[in-house]
């Protein structure tokens, strides 16, 4: 299951005080990691889901609306990249999906477009959703069942989006029992929700009424306290203070005047409600795995597609389409938040987005938000259960990023990945399993792992992360640029630039994330104008720590030439489970 934009905090086991009694109990069995990173943005990070690629390697540099003509950037999914439907498909699981997809160009979703890149042409045997990035969930603009999309009239009173993809779920396990009761199956259920416009059900709206009247400030540090009391921060992170955490597009709330409080805390009162909607999605799926005896063999992974979004501005927004998309200037006069009944805010007559001041609540402890290459825009909850799993769950430290989930579901299930595609030799995955991991909380993670957003550019190498938050200029080069630089084992949430004081740690990441880059197509052309750099800084010669077989293994690309053609091997399982296990 994977929830849009929602932030670090926003689930019980990481701190937060919104209801999920669900999720809290597959965390309280299962495994709960804290150090999970993913792409910026959704539709990179959905297509590495599947892929198991990295996101520009996948094709998906940004988000699905057009083809500037760039191979990282094309929007579509490679011919040549299996997914994880796939691949399951052809390992004997009955594969479907509903929800949001967003991985298609905007140019291919009419009616009469080729759907080469829709979910049944990529591997999915159902398919039920919304193809583009957002809808409203109480009057969705465009569903589609399969290949066709749905002829609704008229939307029934009560509808509501959140539920009627659960229904769809259910009954999609349901068609399957009928006639084959033993088939496993795969179900890759996307939210919508939380992503704008917020919205969520008057029942569930009500029971949130007048709980965060205390405000955002106190709200996050509150949430903070929970998560050092449980190990998902350590005791020795520290909560950046106001000038590092967007402290000037964020009053006080103490400061704010009452008409303000208390339209913001509605803001926050449906947010809360759309997320305890997505736990009791949850709770419906698990209760009919329950009711067929099939909870115990069924794998459940939960986690977000990226970092909680600023969208909303600093009073957020009850017109979310006037100012979703505004950044390049508007006329004069141009209302971004029409002035509506509070009270509305939330149901179908308008189209929400919360303030930053809950985004950064969201996004505890850290910095930022979703498209920043910050902390905040990349640090995601993760959490798996599988109770018939041969290994115990527990508290998981190490770095895990998005393309190694698909490598380690295929594990986890004894499948191979498919070897090629429509005639094409497969591309091989950049993700590597974590089965490792899941069985042993002293296993090594994953070493290193670029990162780029519209320029913004980062890298995380064993403690250390650079990152840019300014394009470089052309005089700059890829390597160019002011770069800040933190250690992440003292400094988790990113509040002590020692750029200055390492110089040498800052040029070798640079130089490395130039490399990665170049492997993974993040930059216009796939041909380097130089020969020479074809091969890549050995890592004897990087200042930073010296090298062990297995975190070469765990290098995503530095030890390897750097040509698009000579990629990772893909990880292959060698072992099945005790017994097949659903997905």
């Amino acid at each position: 299951m994977l929830i849009d934009d929602l932030g670090f905090s926003d689930l019980g086991p990481f701190g937060s005080e919104i209801d999920t009694p669900h999720i809290d109990g597959l965390a309280d069995d299962g495994w709960v990691f804290t150090n999970y990173r993913t792409a910026p943005m959704c539709s990179p990070a959905r297509a590495a889901l599947l892929t198991g690629l990295n996101p520009h390697r996948a094709g998906f540099g940004f988000v699905a609306h057009i083809d500037p003509g760039y191979p990282g950037f094309s929007c579509e999914l490679p011919e040549a990249a299996p997914t994880l439907a796939e691949s399951l498909r052809a390992g004997g699981y009955a594969t479907f999906m509903v929800g949001k997809w967003h991985l298609t160009l905007e140019s291919r979703l009419h009616d009469g477009a080729d759907r080469s890149t829709w979910p049944l042409q990529r591997g999915f045997d159902r398919y039920f959703g919304s193809m583009d990035g957002f809808t409203s969930l109480h009057h969705p603009h465009r569903l589609v069942q399969d290949n066709s999309v749905v002829d609704v009239r008229e939307y029934p009173d009560g509808f509501f989006l959140t539920d009627e993809l659960t229904d769809r779920a259910i009954g999609m396990i349901d068609d399957l029992r009928v006639n084959e009761p033993d088939k496993p199956f795969f179900l890759y259920y996307a939210h919508t929700s939380v992503h704008g416009p917020i919205q969520a059900k008057d029942v569930d709206i009500e029971k949130y009424r007048g709980r965060y009247e205390a405000g955002w400030n106190r709200m996050r540090e509150e949430r903070f306290a929970r998560q050092q009391e449980r190990g998902i921060v350590p005791p020795h992170a520290e909560l950046p203070a106001e000038a590092l955490a967007d402290g000037d597009a964020i009053p006080a709330w103490d400061d704010l005047p009452e008409e303000d409080r208390r339209l913001f805390a509605r803001h926050m009162e449906v947010y809360a409600a759309a997320v305890d909607e997505i736990d009791q999605s949850v709770g419906r799926l698990l209760e009919r795995l329950d009711r067929s005896g099939e909870r115990d063999n069924t794998i459940v992974i939960i986690a977000s597609d990226n970092g909680g979004t600023a969208e909303g501005g600093p009073t957020g927004t009850r017109s979310y389409f006037a100012q979703f998309g505004s950044h390049g200037g508007m006329p004069a006069g141009w209302v971004t938040d029409v002035p509506r009944d509070v009270d509305d805010i939330g149901g179908p007559r308008l189209f929400g987005q919360y303030p930053t001041g809950w985004a950064r609540v969201s996004n505890t402890p850290f910095r930022s938000f979703k498209a920043t290459t910050y902390e905040g825009g990349v640090h995601a909850p993760l959490v798996i259960s599988w109770p018939d799993a041969p290994m115990p769950g527990g508290l998981r430290e190490q770095f895990v990023f998005v393309s190694d989930l698909a490598p380690t579901v295929l594990e986890l299930c004894g499948v191979p990945a498919l070897e090629e595609r429509h005639g094409r030799s497969a591309l091989d995955m950049d993700g590597g399993s974590i089965v490792e991991v899941l069985a042993d909380a002293a296993a090594d993670g994953r070493e290193a792992q670029y990162f780029e957003c519209v320029g913004r550019r980062a890298l995380v190498d064993g403690p250390w992360k650079a990152l840019s938050t300014v394009p470089p200029t052309r005089d700059d080069g890829p390597e160019g640029g002011v770069w800040e630089l933190y250690n992440l084992a003292a400094d988790p949430t990113e509040t002590v630039d020692l750029a200055h004081a390492h110089p040498e740690v800052v040029t070798a990441l640079a130089a490395r994330w130039h490399e990665e880059a170049w492997r993974n197509t993040v930059f216009p052309s796939t041909i380097r104008e130089r020969c020479s750099a074809c091969a890549p800084t050995p890592r004897s010669r990087c200042p930073l720590r010296s090298t062990s077989s297995r975190s070469d293994r765990r290098w995503r690309g530095s030890a390897l030439p750097s040509s698009p053609c000579c990629a990772p091997s893909r990880s292959r399982s060698t072992s099945r489970p005790l017994r097949t296990p659903r997905v």
